[in-house]
C-alpha cells in the first residue's frame, strides 16, 4: 500500500519552466493537504534546469534517506543546439550576445568532432548554475554581473550521438547519456567551440534517469487527479 510518510518514490515529467523547487513544493503542498499533516519530507533526485523539461525522480518521507544514492543514477537526454550563436547561459535564459561563422560546419565535421566528447571529460559548469561558491550560488554572483572561477570537474558521458542536423539553420539535436554532474548546457558551449563556432542550447528533455523513462512518468495533472480520488489505503493505479 502506498505510505507517503513512511516513503515514496514518485517518477515526474517536469513541465517546461518549471524549477525542480517548484516540483516538489507542488507535490508536498497536495501530499500534506491529502493525507493531513503539516510536515512532510520531500526532495528529489537531481536538478532539471527551467527550460527542460523530463524525469524528476521525487522522493517523499523515510525515502528521502535514499536521494544521496539515487542521484548517482546515470541520465539521458535528448539535446538541440543552435550552432553559430552563443548566450552567457548556454541556453535561451540569456540572449544572444556573439555570433561566429558556420560556412565550414559540415555534417561530415559534426561526426568527426561529436565521439570526442565520449569517455571521461573535464568539464566548466555554466555561470548561471546552482554551483556552490563561497556558501553562496554561482548563478546570484553571475545575475549580479560579478565574475566567478568556476573549477572543472571530472563527468562521464557514456554515450552520445547525433540524431539530426540541418544545415540550412545550424540546429544540431543529439541523444547524451551521462554521469552526475553533466550540465548539458556547458557541453552545448563545448561542443560549438570545439566546432570552431559557437553553440547554445534551444530545447532539453531529460528522458531517463536510471531505468526509469519518461513515458513512465507521471504528468502532473495526471498524478492530482489520481491523488484527488486517493485515500491513505488505497493504492495509485500504475496508469500513468
Amino acid at each position: 500500500m502506498w505510505d507517503f510518510e513512511q516513503g515514496e518514490i514518485l517518477a515526474f515529467d517536469k513541465p517546461l519552466h518549471w524549477t525542480s523547487f517548484d516540483m516538489v513544493a507542488k507535490v508536498r503542498y497536495n501530499l500534506c493537504r491529502k493525507i493531513g499533516t503539516k510536515k512532510l519530507k520531500v526532495g528529489h533526485t537531481g536538478t532539471l534546469d527551467p527550460l527542460a523539461t523530463g524525469v524528476v525522480i521525487v522522493c517523499t518521507g523515510r525515502k528521502t534517506k535514499l536521494i544521496d544514492r539515487l542521484q548517482y543514477d546515470v541520465k539521458e537526454y535528448i539535446a538541440t543546439l543552435q550552432l553559430g550563436a552563443t548566450t552567457p547561459s548556454y541556453d535561451l535564459e540569456k540572449p544572444v550576445d556573439a555570433t561566429y561563422p558556420t560556412e565550414h560546419i559540415t555534417r561530415e565535421l559534426i561526426d568527426e568532432t561529436i565521439p570526442q566528447f565520449l569517455g571521461e571529460q573535464w568539464q566548466v559548469p555554466p555561470v548561471f548554475s546552482a554551483v556552490q561558491i563561497n556558501g553562496k550560488r554561482a548563478y546570484e554572483f553571475a545575475r549580479k554581473g560579478e565574475e566567478v572561477e568556476l573549477k572543472p570537474k571530472l563527468l562521464v558521458i557514456d554515450e552520445i550521438e547525433v540524431l539530426s542536423f540541418d544545415a540550412d539553420t545550424m540546429q544540431l539535436t543529439i541523444r547524451v547519456v551521462c554521469s552526475k554532474g553533466t550540465y548539458i548546457r556547458a557541453l552545448a558551449r563545448d561542443i560549438g567551440e570545439q566546432l570552431r563556432s559557437g553553440a547554445h542550447l534551444t530545447a532539453l528533455r531529460r528522458t531517463r534517469v536510471g531505468d526509469t523513462r519518461v513515458e513512465d512518468c507521471w504528468t502532473v495533472e495526471r498524478f492530482l487527479e489520481e491523488l484527488n480520488g486517493f485515500e491513505p489505503n488505497d493504492r495509485l493505479t500504475e496508469t500513468k
